[in-house]
């Protein structure tokens, strides 16, 4: 568990870092750039030391070769005594036994000669002739005097030396045919190989600390101005537009500082500007709201005197005075709704939350629009829980939100039932308003909460609408930490389910309701 931790904690560390990146790929490309380099190098060395070695050691064989033939062809011994003495005189005189150019001699007689006359055949002490390849002796035993070598290893106890072995034939009189074959040890050249590698690999892994340092001190003075621009982007975002980096120098990093203050201060500026431009709307619609009022509540109450009176007038007039009342009344609800959602703008509105039965407040909310429903002809269809549903709301923005709902689902339900549901669970409560008419397509849906929306403008009104019912609703679920979502489909009808909380601040991630509905068609938009 604690190297999954560290590996996990490192993979994160090198996902956030461009550092430490950096730093990691130079270190990566440099060591097989080292590891190519001193392999090379080792290589050469070695090959080197073995050729130059190998070329000593060829010398020296050919020449005690042909000391060793001379020897014996200016010998004028006659007896088996005499020539035995000088052959153990040939081992001595060209055999080494220094520490650090060896060498050891074997003179042995070629098997398979007719000869009677045997002799002992010298040997150098501690020298194992089993060392000698059998496949070199033959070769040696059908060579024409040239000299032959082989590459062995020279057993030393528990190790083992590199080694050569040097053989060539030799003629004695009155014994016959021999083998002269010089053992060289190259124990010296080997450890001068390792001592070249050990220098090599201590000197790259110096050379890899040195370049991991200084390339974390370049690159930290490279990402140094990044990290800082990154910081003050966060700040920037986060609304401090008065923030800037400094600007120092003439290089890439100075332009790059000069070229972000700049865009910072553009951005600040037209940010001010869209800030102030805003306010001036908001305050504008607030204050034509406030203002059309007074002149508006005159108007109504000058209609509602000639409504009341309309029985007694002409048809043609009486038809003008019910048209009139209509749309003062229209009138009257867009500005309701202007201040609305200019308080929205100006966030000026606060919740009045209280634990209240959601079941009640649905209930109120469909007796209030009942007589439109029954008007248009379509049933309201309910499935509620049993028991309360309480939950910390606003009662009269919540009813407000689903008498929107419903009178939606009813101008686009095409006179079908409109089904409402109620769920709950541990920590949210839901209300779903389900429609079987028109439906919307995926755009529709993207912008069905747009404020003065409408998804077909050549389809005639009849609810009376504002064009903000939604647009106030979305903000009312917002208002609660809720959703307010939807699912459609052309001509399969349309469903808004809205989620709360059931206490203020708790946190919830799943609806207690579906959506799209049960019994609603798979393929729909959300």
């Amino acid at each position: 568990m604690r190297f999954r931790g560290v590996a996990s904690w490192a993979i994160g560390l090198f996902r956030r870092s461009l550092q430490v990146r950096a730093v990691l790929t130079t270190l990566v490309t440099s060591g097989i750039a080292l590891a190519i380099v001193g392999g090379f190098l080792s290589y050469s060395i070695g090959n080197g030391l073995f050729a130059t070695r190998q070329a000593q050691v060829l010398a020296e064989s050919s020449r005690a070769v042909v000391e060793v033939q001379n020897t014996f062809s200016a010998s004028s011994v006659s007896n088996e005594v005499a020539l035995q003495t000088l052959m153990n005189t040939i081992v001595p005189s060209i055999e080494s036994t220094g520490t650090t150019n060896s060498r050891k001699v074997a003179l042995l007689r070629s098997p398979g000669q007719a000869n009677t006359q045997v002799l002992q055949s010298p040997i150098s002490a501690e020298l194992d002739v089993k060392i000698i390849p059998a496949s070199l002796r033959e070769r040696v035993r059908k060579s024409a005097g040239k000299l032959l070598y082989q590459s062995i290893a020279i057993p030393t106890g528990s190790d083992q030396h590199p080694g050569i072995v040097v053989g060539a034939p030799v003629q004695i009189p009155l014994a016959g045919n021999y083998e002269l074959y010089l053992v060289f040890d190259l124990n010296s050249e080997q450890q001068t190989l390792d001592f070249v590698q050990r220098t090599l690999i201590f000197g790259g892994l110096m050379l890899m600390f040195m370049i991991g340092a200084i390339s974390f001190f370049v690159t930290d003075w490279l990402v140094r101005p990044v990290r800082m621009a990154a910081e003050v982007s966060e700040q920037l975002a986060d609304g401090a537009l008065d923030r800037r980096l400094p600007e120092r120098g003439e290089d890439i990093i100075a332009v790059l500082a000069r070229s972000f203050n700049r865009m910072a201060q553009s951005l600040q500026n037209q940010i001010t500007q869209l800030a102030s431009l805003s306010k001036m709307q908001q305050r504008f619609v607030s204050d034509v709201s406030h203002e059309l009022r007074t002149p508006l509540t005159t108007i109504k109450l000058a209609g509602d005197m000639i409504f009341a009176s309309r029985d007694s007038l002409s048809p043609p007039i009486k038809r003008s005075a019910e048209l009139m009342h209509d749309q003062i009344e229209r009138f009257q609800q867009l500005l309701n709704d202007l201040l609305e959602i200019s308080r929205y703008d100006a966030g000026a509105v606060t919740a009045d939350l209280e634990m209240q039965d959601l079941n009640g407040i649905v209930g109120m909310a469909i007796a209030g629009i009942e007589p439109l429903a029954s008007s248009k002809g379509s049933a309201i269809e309910i499935d509620i829980p049993n028991g309360a549903v309480e939950a910390e709301i606003d009662g009269r923005r919540i009813e407000r939100l689903l008498r929107n709902l419903l009178a939606n689902a009813i101008e686009h339900g095409e006179g079908k039932p409109i089904k409402v549901a109620v769920g709950m669970n541990e920590s949210a409560v839901a209300v779903s308003v389900t429609d079987a008419g028109v439906g919307m397509t995926r755009t529709e849906v993207d912008r069905v909460f747009d404020r003065f929306w409408r998804a077909d403008p050549a389809r005639k009104r009849t609810t009376g609408g504002t064009g903000l019912g939604l647009a106030i609703s979305l903000e009312d679920t917002h208002l609660h930490d809720g959703w307010l979502q939807v699912w459609a489909k052309p001509n399969e009808g349309a469903s808004f389910r809205l989620t709360l909380p059931r206490r203020k601040g708790m946190v919830f991630t799943q609806s207690p309701l579906p959506l799209p509905p049960k019994k609603a068609k798979k393929g729909g938009i959300r």
